[in-house]
């Protein structure tokens, strides 16, 4: 028997004076996003921001439904409008973050799963990293180098016939 270690590293800004002004730039985009949720059940409003290469940035928020199914999370929804808008031009970064009405967020908001494992396939897709920051409503600040380090044992098209 042997054992396997994944690692993820994660740089983190202790408050937003650490943070470089073009991240400060995005995290802003995501922030301005998340104001645009539409929350009714939960309340819990989440923004992302995705920085393209070719400098454009996309944003998407998160949107519910009553059933809960038929909503998508904030990341998706970025991810989804950037590539229906610019389908050659790969994803540099996103920013995420969220606004909880009922107590201030001091820890960075991650992505779920699913939102993992979408942003994953567009690093796959175009054959580089994409930055990821994470933040709360105060407190630190996440800077991850690559989707893979929040999803580090993936499942991808090389599995697939």
């Amino acid at each position: 028997m042997k054992t396997i270690s994944l690692e993820s590293r994660i740089l983190v800004y202790e408050n937003r004076d650490e943070v470089p002004s073009d991240i400060q730039m995005l995290l802003a985009e995501a922030e301005q996003a998340a104001t645009r949720a539409y929350a009714r059940y939960s309340h819990f409003q989440v923004g992302a921001a995705i920085l393209m290469n070719n400098g454009q940035v996309v944003t998407g928020s998160n949107q519910e439904n009553a059933v809960y199914p038929c909503g998508l999370c904030a990341e998706r929804n970025a991810a989804f409008a950037a590539s229906a808008r610019f389908p050659e031009v790969p994803f540099s970064r996103i920013a995420i973050t969220a606004i909880n009405p009922v107590e201030t967020l001091k820890v960075p908001v991650s992505p779920c799963g699913s939102c993992r494992q979408v942003l994953f396939e567009y690093e796959q897709k175009f054959g580089q990293p994409i930055e990821v920051i994470l933040s709360g409503q105060e407190g630190p600040i996440y800077h991850l180098r690559s989707v893979a380090d929040l999803l580090p044992y993936t499942f991808s098209a090389d599995f697939l016939p």
